[in-house]
């Protein structure tokens, strides 16, 4: 991973800044940390953020808040908006300590806006920080882990993977491809990733599906698009890895979990 390099905001009245900051589609930030308490959240487009292994996908109905020092990249699956709260940890009563998903409703996503503003009187802002801290409950999910292998050999597979999630080679075809047999290949892999071939292919397909379910694709096109023959089995495959559902998991309150979803018009 690049080297981290700290992040400090300016310091405000109260204990929160917003920062705005547009990312194109594809446009990673380097890893960083900061100082401060962070909730990440886009009001527009896909954000995703990165923390080791682990990968977090934010539409606009969900943010991440990421407790201070922790290193993490973050960037754009899709155009966005990032506005960023940026929280002074000693003027703060929250004390997660892990990165974690939040819900965000139209209360808080319009208190965002207010804090963002250059001419909010410190009285106001005080009364909406407070408002803002109440509303913060964390969501009933975990991240996404794809841990990346060091073996040359696993690497080479798991790229044809992470291009391809519908590649439907089984682990024999994928070792026979690099030159060792299945059980040595099987055996690396867990090595690798701490995971077997299946569970981190399943992994890796979820994770690929999340960016297209929050753009509110259709179900059983995200499910096609990353190897699976039916919606239902995809659905099957991420309730049971992730324990919870996909339009929990995003946060949002569209029927994400219906085979026969379609994207609203219009929407970002």
């Amino acid at each position: 991973m690049t080297e981290a390099v700290v992040s400090a905001v300016p310091p405000g009245v109260g204990a929160i800044v917003v920062g705005t900051f547009p990312l194109s589609s594809g446009q990673w930030i380097p890893a960083h940390s900061h100082p401060q308490h962070q909730l990440a959240w886009t009001r527009r487009g896909v954000l995703g953020i990165a923390v080791d292994d682990a990968y977090w996908v934010l539409p606009p109905t969900r943010a991440l808040w990421l407790p201070a020092g922790i290193v993490h990249r973050t960037g754009a699956t899709r155009d966005a908006v990032m506005r960023s709260l940026y929280l002074e940890p000693d003027r703060c009563h929250l004390d997660w300590t892990e990165p974690t998903p939040v819900g965000v409703d139209g209360l808080l996503a319009h208190l965002i806006a207010h804090l963002g503003r250059d001419d909010l009187a410190d009285d106001a802002r005080l009364r909406a920080e407070g408002v803002v801290l109440d509303l913060l409950r964390p969501l009933p999910a975990t991240p996404i882990d794809v841990p990346y292998p060091v073996d040359e050999r696993v690497r080479t597979v798991a790229d044809a993977l992470l291009a391809d999630p519908a590649d439907p080679r089984n682990l024999e075809a994928h070792a026979r491809a690099v030159g060792v047999s299945r059980r040595t290949m099987t055996r690396l892999f867990v090595h690798d990733t701490g995971m077997s071939f299946d569970r981190w292919r399943t992994h890796m397909r979820l994770r690929a599906a999340l960016p297209l379910l929050a753009e509110r694709q259709p179900v059983s096109r995200v499910a096609h698009a990353v190897g699976y023959a039916t919606a239902s089995a995809f659905l099957v495959a991420f309730r049971r890895a992730v324990g919870t559902s996909p339009a929990r998991y995003l946060g949002g309150g569209a029927n994400l979990d219906a085979p026969e979803h379609q994207p609203r018009a219009g929407s970002d």
